[in-house]
């Protein structure tokens, strides 16, 4: 991958210290994402599982849910760390806002893999 630009970085590193906090005793799979809303402003959260899967939050979903309740409505970028392989269903909600943002994925250590367009 080539090397990333200082404000995608940035919310990989968010990322990556969402995902220390993450909530996940049932799977162990530990996910911390963040988005970058179109006035530049950021939101991270991590995965917290619960016993039910339905009832479990992504990520992805939760990152998106900060930005939403906060009044952001388009996304410039997006960023997980632990989550190589996301479902369509958390891809889903990102594009919901906009279609064409950027969704970096990285591993546990931040170093991006994967880079798709929603």
């Amino acid at each position: 991958m080539p090397e990333l630009d200082p404000e995608d970085a940035k919310i990989v590193t968010l990322a990556r210290g969402a995902r220390s906090r993450a909530h996940a005793p049932h799977t162990g799979v530990a996910e911390g994402a963040a988005v970058r809303d179109t006035d530049g402003r950021t939101y991270s959260a991590a995965t917290v599982e619960n016993a039910d899967p339905g009832l479990t939050t992504s990520a992805l979903r939760g990152a998106v849910a900060a930005a939403a309740s906060s009044g952001a409505r388009a996304f410039e970028a997006a960023a997980v760390v632990g989550g190589l392989l996301l479902s369509e269903a958390d891809v889903a909600v990102l594009r919901e806002f906009g279609v064409g943002v950027p969704l970096l994925l990285a591993d546990d250590d931040g170093t991006v893999r994967h880079s798709v367009t929603t």
